[in-house]
C-alpha cells in the first residue's frame, strides 16, 4: 500500500503543545499523558500505536476534543481550544472531526441513509439537501444498495463503512478513527484499511487511526508510538 506523501510544507491542521492530562483515583493520581506535543499536518495518514495502558486512547480523546488536558494546549486555526466549553467543543468536532469507532456506533433501528444523515441534524446543511449529501457518501463506500437496511442487516464491514461515510458527511478535516478493524474478520479489516487509504490518497484526507496491530500502524505514513504516557516517537 502506497504511503503518504511528505508532511514537509504542509500546513498544520491541529496542534497539541505540552498536554498533560492527569487522573486522580481516590488519594492516588497518575498521568495518562505527560507533557506531549504533537502536529497533525494536512493530508497525512497517521497512525497511533503502543500497548495496553499507553495512553493511546487518552492522546485520541484529546485529539478528538471529546476531553480536556488537565494542562497543555490545543490549538486548531491558531486558537487554543483545551479549556472551551463543552458546548463549544461540540460544534468544533461536528464541523472539524469526523469519527469511526470499534464498536461501529450506529443507531441500531435507524437505516443506513439516515444514520448518514444524523450529524447534518446539527450543521447548517438546509434539510432538502441533507439525502442528497448522504446518498453520495453511502455511493462512495460502496453501500448504495444498502441504504434502507438496518445495522443488524449489514455484516461488521458494512457498518463500518456506514459509519466512515456518516464521519464525512460534513467535510471534517480530521478523521479520527479508533481501532477500526478491531471488531471485524480479516477480509473486511483489509478492506476497510483500503478505503481509508483512497480517501487519503485519492482525496487528501487527513486520516489518523489508532491501533495496537504494528502491521497495520506500519501502512500509515507516520507512526506515533506511545509508552506510559510519553511519545517515544513520532
Amino acid at each position: 500500500m502506497t504511503k503518504s506523501l511528505s508532511i514537509n510544507n504542509r500546513n498544520v491542521v491541529l496542534e497539541l503543545k505540552n498536554i498533560t492530562k492527569t487522573y486522580i483515583t481516590g488519594t492516588n493520581s497518575f498521568n495518562a499523558l505527560d507533557n506531549v506535543s504533537l502536529k497533525i499536518y494536512e493530508g497525512e495518514f497517521m497512525s497511533i500505536t503502543g500497548p495496553s495502558g499507553s495512553g493511546k486512547s487518552t492522546l485520541m480523546h484529546i485529539i478528538g476534543l471529546l476531553d480536556n488536558p488537565t494542562s497543555g494546549e490545543v490549538i486548531l486555526n491558531g486558537r487554543n481550544i483545551a479549556k472551551l466549553k463543552e458546548h463549544q467543543l461540540a460544534q468544533i468536532r461536528n464541523v472539524t472531526l469526523g469519527f469511526v469507532f470499534q464498536q461501529f456506533n450506529l443507531l441500531t433501528k435507524t437505516s443506513s441513509l439516515d444514520n448518514v444523515m444524523l450529524p447534518l441534524l446539527y450543521s447548517d446543511v438546509p434539510k432538502k439537501n441533507r439525502q442528497d449529501i448522504a446518498l453520495e457518501l453511502l455511493n462512495k463506500v460502496n453501500l448504495t444498495e444498502k441504504i434502507s437496511n438496518t445495522p443488524s442487516q449489514l455484516s461488521g464491514g458494512q457498518q463500518q463503512r456506514v459509519a466512515i461515510a456518516r464521519a464525512l458527511v460534513n467535510n471534517p478535516k480530521i478523521i479520527l478513527a479508533d481501532e477500526p478493524t478491531g471488531n471485524l474478520d480479516s477480509k473486511s479489516g483489509i478492506e476497510i484499511m483500503k478505503l481509508f487509504h483512497q480517501l487519503n490518497e485519492e482525496e487528501g484526507r487527513t486520516i489518523v487511526f489508532v491501533t495496537h496491530d504494528m502491521d497495520l500502524a506500519k501502512q500509515a505514513g507516520r507512526t506515533v508510538v506511545i509508552k506510559d504516557g510519553k511519545i517515544l516517537e513520532k
